[in-house]
């Protein structure tokens, strides 16, 4: 562990906790790796531990006022996490838990983290049953789909007294986590992503127009964790009302044979295909010039199939690793099995679109993952940030940067 952060700026935020004494050891272990540590603390963390402390064992100063600080207009809140490669929240305590998911920013910690756009973890305790309570669940879900790293507490006795799931995770394993997030800022770079998301369109007339449930939001969490990842990402998406990551190259679309043609030029700057993206397997044969006319007469349209993106991805690609998506309704992993081999896919995520509350729209999936040697992993229920990344650590183990 020795020198294995050297240089790097990490920020510790801790709220107030009995569990607060651990932060010490654990900024201990960081400074003894290499890691400059600044540290901001609630005004209840410091009924637990002194600012003093943190800042003899740390060596800068510790933010811990908004307003009362010499350093207030220095917008200490922006200056203490700026250039910070990390910030770690340990202990997260459930009213802490609870500022972070719903934006408020009333104190040094929770003004911090809304204005920090780095990788962050947290690191929650708190008695078992404030753990497991309905609300501290949603808020926790909610930090995962910010993309917020959460490092769950441990069983064990707790300060109440009883036995418990509520103890902070151990300070060394704390700083193993923290290293493997360091790691995975850089592990991709040097691979190019091209990815697609969202629905197309198929308009019938100049109003009116077919597509389906997609949010887009699987393919936008793949480009955006790729990019945090260090990866070049070309993100091409159909019509969705998501924001852009930072850092891709956006090329929207609409209609099935756009999202081709943008796939077959960039698949030969690329060296992983991502395909997210729920295209229309129809589109009308004619599209009407003028909006069409209600009438007491049923209303025949006629379909033509769209054009199989994968499979012409099949034909083109020159060595680049391919995963596709299969939305099934029924037989879901036989059904991806047999679109893995037809489409010469090197992976496939499959998922069950006839579960609730899971899938399209949602910001929850559970899928399996096959690859080309029918390794199956099914995944439990989890965000589809975590999914990102999961599916982007099977892809690096797979493959190399190109050269």
């Amino acid at each position: 562990m020795a020198d294995s952060l050297n240089g790097r700026k990490i920020v510790l935020g801790v709220s107030g906790g009995i569990a607060a004494y651990k932060a010490v050891e654990l900024l201990r272990l960081l400074t003894k790796a290499g890691a400059s540590v600044h540290v901001v603390m609630t005004a209840s963390a410091k009924k637990f531990v002194t600012p003093l402390t943190f800042a003899t064992l740390s060596g800068h100063p510790v933010y811990h006022e908004i307003f009362d600080s010499e350093h207030s207009a220095a917008m200490e809140h922006l200056q203490v996490s700026e250039n910070a490669d990390l910030l770690i929240i340990a202990p997260a305590t459930a009213n802490t838990l609870g500022k972070l998911a719903n934006g408020l920013a009333d104190d040094p910690l929770s003004t911090l983290f809304t204005g920090y756009d780095g990788t962050v973890l947290v690191a929650p305790a708190m008695n078992d049953k404030m753990w497991a309570h309905a609300a501290v669940q949603e808020n926790i879900r909610k930090m995962k789909r910010m993309g917020v790293h959460v490092m769950n507490p441990e069983p064990g006795e707790l300060a109440c007294g009883v036995t418990g799931l509520g103890r902070l995770a151990e300070p060394a394993d704390m700083v193993r986590e923290i290293q493997q997030l360091l790691a995975q800022q850089s592990d991709l770079q040097g691979i190019k992503f091209l990815v697609t998301a969202g629905p197309t369109r198929e308009h019938l007339d100049p109003v009116r127009f077919i597509t389906n449930r997609s949010s887009g939001k699987m393919g936008y969490a793949v480009a955006r964790q790729a990019v945090k990842r260090g990866a070049e990402v070309v993100l091409i998406s159909g019509p969705t009302h998501l924001e852009p990551p930072p850092g891709v190259q956006l090329q929207p679309c609409q209609r099935a044979q756009e999202m081709h043609s943008l796939v077959m030029k960039h698949l030969p700057d690329c060296d992983v295909l991502v395909m997210t993206a729920a295209v229309g397997d129809f589109s009308p044969a004619e599209v009407q010039k003028e909006k069409m006319k209600k009438s007491d007469q049923p209303l025949v349209l006629h379909f033509l199939p769209t054009v199989d993106i994968l499979q012409a991805v099949a034909a083109k690609k020159t060595g680049q690793f391919v995963v596709g998506f299969a939305a099934e309704s029924e037989n879901v992993v036989q059904s991806a099995q047999e679109k893995l081999k037809r489409k010469q896919l090197d992976l496939i995520v499959a998922n069950n679109i006839s579960a609730p509350g899971i899938g399209f729209q949602s910001d929850n999936n559970q899928v399996t993952l096959i690859d080309s040697a029918a390794t199956i992993e099914a995944l439990p229920l989890m965000s589809k940030v975590e999914i990102a990344d999961i599916l982007l650590d099977r892809i690096k183990s797979k493959i190399a940067p190109s050269s």
